[in-house]
């Protein structure tokens, strides 16, 4: 993905603003109805991931006792989510009131049907046109695949004002009537991923460079005479990724010219939008002199740098903004550099980021710059490939929760409001990268490290019962105060590789001993996927977390599984067979439901619902290469990774949420998409008819 905007050139009195691949947002009709007062107002607060059994264990300990007033006052209840328990699909039946058959959010994944190519879920992009490789022709465009209308969508057509802030599955942003929207997740980075960080060493062999597995890019440091000149990499050009497609379209009606061809391999290498960066460090002198774009920047070991302004100019009449952060990780014998992945830059975002455009600049003008991207806690992906630390996360995480805390603090100086709906990830990034220090049987568990950060999930727990009770001293008396979450949390020992099992068992037809290794680069990038799959002896597949489809007639490019008594008869084979699997190691029970497609879905996106969906037990998750449709070796295998606490595709019977309630709550069973019809309820907003979601009372 790559971001462009023309800023204040004109040409032959045509000014355009461009945003390759991301474009205006959806919008909504404006009101029947002017603005108004609510009786009683409604302020919603989410922590992803935040676990039930954490939780009670945590308020039991006296170590929460904000969230425990709120019980003792109010209402505290596991709260159902959805299948599968991820939070893309959750937070979209939170927003919807309605499941995943209405609003399409099934995975973070999703496959093309006629190529079979995994793709990132909740955004269709189409991509621009250039004249002459430099005007464009047509305009970008992206759409949002959820479907289904936002609560505060229809609160905002009653009248009512609100706010919403960096709550999940809202990019691209909406319009509100009465509203203001900062996006959330799936906003990406300047690279149009979910999170490229940059690593520069001086230890680094040749080898390692390039993108590693989970989403970043490594390059290795060469000094002369004290000084290294290195890049920071940005994104692809369109203009060039045009070219590079008209090539390859003229490339499939017959064999390249000798020219066309060298062209089309340079343009492999040529495509990125880089910034040079200049080093100057001195072996053992603990310090480095950086020049980032005439940025002078002198760092100590173990120093971040503030903010950093990019401008990424893509010709002379297109450029973007960015920003990213510098960390020196050593600075004694060796030189190892980490920066963020680079974020949009809210006071001149390349693309609005929030409804309407005017707020994310405003708030910055407030607060001072904030980071954009979705996945606020990016050194997940850094810790992941062994090249920051645990304290490096730790703390960046801190500042991550730090920056939304103010973002929400500002808002709330204002009392025009009636909705307010925050969100914060930062209790889920943690939970997923440090369970293996709460779990003695993770095979990442280690006694040292536990010393040291083993009670890291407890303390973001604590960070947010503080914010909760920070809130609650400042929130009108009038407020119905709801703390809410999308799933729960689990240990995650053991991958699990669906397609492996579905060619061992007949189902997949597959000509090798293991699929070559896919990295995030290869999803964005759009690489080679299915190597070696014979679809025409291919009855059934997996892509994403859990979730299994067949090679059905009429729907997938190449299906050969016909639909009803043929269809019917495969999901129940299947289904029968894989529930029973245990762990070749001590014989567990791996699943403790396969769910078939109609017995949990319904409404108008049930074509694109996966055929059946996995429910593991407590320990296990989808294989890491499996996510994106790889074979490998072995059925199971140990998850020797640091991301180690997961829910995706646990069985949702096993991984509800929580919700905490200012109101008293008789309902034992509260769902998530019972949250959207409660909210109207209380707000006196008419409840859509189409909401599978009840109000609790």
């Amino acid at each position: 993905m790559t971001f462009l905007q023309h800023k204040g050139r004109r040409s032959a009195a045509v000014a355009f603003s461009v945003v390759v691949f991301l474009s205006a947002a959806c919008s909504s009709p404006k009101t029947t109805k002017p603005a108004r007062r609510s009786a009683e107002r409604v302020f919603v607060i989410g922590f992803d991931g935040m676990d039930p059994t954490l939780t009670s264990r945590f308020m039991a300990q006296g170590k929460l006792p904000n969230l425990q007033k709120l019980a003792n006052s109010g209402t505290y209840r596991t709260l159902g989510t959805t299948q599968p328990s991820e939070s893309p699909v959750a937070w979209a039946s939170f927003a919807t009131g309605v499941n995943p058959g209405k609003h399409n959010i099934y995975d973070f994944l999703v496959r093309d049907l006629d190529t079979y190519m995994p793709d990132l879920a909740m955004v269709k992009r189409e991509p621009p046109s250039f004249l002459w490789g430099m005007i464009p022709t047509k305009a970008p465009k992206l759409t949002s695949t959820r479907g289904g209308t936002s609560f505060w969508v229809d609160a905002g057509r009653d009248g009512v004002k609100s706010i919403v802030l960096t709550v999940p599955v809202t990019f691209p942003p909406e319009e509100i009537e009465h509203g203001e929207l900062l996006a959330g997740l799936p906003l990406p980075d300047i690279r149009g991923t979910v999170g490229t960080f940059y690593y520069w060493s001086t230890d680094l062999s040749s080898f390692e460079e390039g993108s590693p597995e989970f989403g970043g890019y490594l390059k290795r440091l060469l000094f002369d005479g004290g000084v290294s000149k290195t890049f920071l990499r940005g994104p692809e050009s369109p203009i060039l990724k045009q070219e590079e497609g008209e090539l390859r379209v003229k490339q499939k009606a017959g064999p390249l010219s000798e020219k066309d061809q060298a062209r089309l391999t340079a343009l492999k290498d040529i495509k990125d939008i880089n910034i040079p960066i200049s080093i100057q460090w001195t072996e053992n002198s603990g310090k480095v002199d950086m020049d980032v774009q005439g940025t002078k920047l002198s760092l100590k070991q173990g120093e971040w740098s503030d903010w950093v302004p990019m401008t990424f100019r893509v010709n002379a009449f297109i450029k973007l903004k960015a920003m990213t952060q510098f960390f020196i990780q050593r600075a004694d014998s060796e030189l190892q550099i980490y920066a963020h992945p680079a974020n949009f830059d809210p006071r001149d975002p390349p693309f609005p980021i929030s409804k309407p455009e005017s707020f994310a600049p405003a708030l910055a003008k407030k607060i001072g710059v904030y980071r954009t991207i979705g996945w606020a806690e990016s050194m997940d992906k850094s810790l992941q490939e062994l090249r920051t630390d645990e304290a490096s996360f730790l703390y960046d995480a801190d500042k991550a929760f730090e920056d939304r805390e103010k973002i929400i603090f500002e808002n709330l100086k204002r009392d025009d409001w009636d909705l307010f709906v925050a969100a914060i990830e930062t209790t889920d990034r943690v939970s997923h990268m440090f369970f293996r220090l709460i779990d003695p049987k993770h095979p990442m568990y280690d006694k040292d490290l536990a010393a040291r950060y083993g009670d890291a999930i407890e303390k973001i727990y604590r960070r947010a019962d503080a914010l909760v009770g920070k809130l609650q001293a400042q929130l009108p008396k009038n407020t119905t105060l709801m703390v809410m979450s999308d799933h729960g949390f689990h240990t995650f020992r053991r991958g699990v590789n669906l397609n492996t099992w579905l060619v061992q068992n007949g189902y997949m037809v597959f000509d090798g001993q293991e699929s070559p290794k896919k990295g995030l680069d290869d999803l964005f990038g759009r690489g080679q996927f299915w190597e070696g799959v014979d679809w025409s002896r291919t009855r059934a597949y997996a892509v994403g977390l859990g979730q299994i489809y067949f090679n059905l007639k009429g729907r997938e490019g190449r299906g050969i599984v016909s639909p009803g008594a043929e269809y019917d008869a495969l999901q129940k084979e299947i289904a029968d067979a894989l529930v029973k699997e245990l762990d070749p190691d001590d014989k567990a029970q791996i699943f403790r439901a396969i769910y078939k497609r109609d017995d949990i879905y319904k409404g108008e996106y049930l074509r694109n619902a996966p055929d059946l969906q996995v429910g593991f037990n407590d320990g296990y998750r989808v294989g890491w290469q499996d996510t994106m449709g790889g074979v490998q070796r072995t059925f199971v295998e140990n998850n020797n990774r640091k991301w180690s606490g997961d829910h995706c595709a646990t069985a949702t019977e096993i991984s509800g949420g929580v919700l905490f309630s200012s109101r008293k709550v008789a309902n034992e069973s509260p769902h998530i998409m019972d949250l959207a019809p409660t909210i109207l309820e209380i707000l006196g907003v008419p409840i859509p008819n189409n909401y599978d979601g009840k109000p609790l009372r």
